[in-house]
């Protein structure tokens, strides 16, 4: 596995205090005058260097002045983790990108998109702030099953169990060998992506290990219940259009078993007020990495 992406554009790596921690940015481009910043944020276990290839692929189609900047979120990536964090808390996450708006753009809406976990973060940021965005973009981002009142007090107790345990990430023997985590992951992700993820995604250890840049307490459960109709009541307030975008090859139905299904997410979704749906073609969950130039063609369209 000799081969290694080469970007088309070139990041800046800059960090900004951000509520106690050091934010690490990857920033495409400078602001443009009366060009809105655009903002990518990632998913779970992902780092901002995910969006390297749909950035390219963007300006290959002539969009190649735009400032793009991704954050890695609180203890992941580059960006600093909480003193003694025995959990991560889903509301710490819009604290942090409310501040990083503060700082970024302070007096100009933005374009906001969010993969998976960071398509979540800013379908609420959406709505709890809706002035703040002139575009919104859900990559993948569904929500979570409906937690009944009833199984509350277990998630609790799970998680009161989980502090008490020790949580570690896998170490690898070598680059190549995060690589190929990377590919066994997505079986569509091409050995040079994955070589050029692996670097961003993980660091030599003093042991010669490659660690993952990722606080192992992100393993543990998050003890606040995910409710359906707090997120419905919240995503009704979004004003800006939507662009919701998820591969044609992903499987919400079988990843949570029967207790979550494609039909359910649709019935939260039509609460939004302004949708643009689009499915990109063998494409699966992380689809800004296995059809980038279909995903640029698609928020080229919907950003103009």
């Amino acid at each position: 596995m000799n081969d290694v992406y080469q970007p088309r554009r070139q990041a800046l790596g800059r960090h900004l205090p951000v509520r106690g921690l050091s934010y690490h940015l990857h920033q495409w481009g400078t602001p443009q005058p009366g060009v809105p910043l655009l903002v990518m944020v990632h998913g779970f276990m992902d780092v901002g260097a995910s969006f390297q290839f749909v950035v390219d692929a963007m300006a290959a189609a002539g969009d190649g002045q735009r400032c793009v900047i991704a954050p890695d979120w609180r203890g992941f990536g580059r960006t600093s983790a909480p003193v003694a964090a025995d959990a991560y808390w889903f509301a710490d996450y819009l604290g942090d990108l409310d501040a990083l708006l503060d700082a970024l753009s302070p007096d100009a809406p933005v374009d906001l998109l969010g993969h998976s976990m960071g398509g979540n973060v800013v379908m609420t940021y959406g709505g709890v702030r809706p002035q703040r965005i002139r575009r919104l973009v859900n990559l993948e981002g569904f929500g979570l099953p409906d937690l009944p009142a009833a199984e509350a007090p277990l998630r609790l107790a799970t998680w009161l169990d989980e502090l008490k345990t020790p949580q570690r990430l896998k170490p690898y023997a070598s680059l190549d060998a995060v690589a190929q985590r990377l590919q066994q992951n997505n079986r569509r992700l091409p050995a040079d992506k994955a070589r050029w993820l692996a670097g961003h995604w993980s660091a030599p250890g003093a042991d010669g290990q490659w660690q993952l840049l990722a606080d192992a307490a992100h393993k543990r459960i998050n003890p606040v219940p995910y409710r359906a109709a707090d997120a419905i009541a919240t995503w009704q307030r979004i004003s800006a259009p939507l662009l919701w975008v998820q591969g044609e090859r992903s499987r919400l139905d079988s990843h949570w078993g029967g207790r979550y299904s494609l039909a359910e997410f649709q019935q939260r979704l039509a609460h939004v007020p302004q949708v643009r749906q689009v499915t990109l073609a063998d494409a699966g969950h992380m689809l800004h990495h296995d059809q980038p130039e279909d995903l640029a063609a698609a928020l080229l369209e919907f950003l103009r």
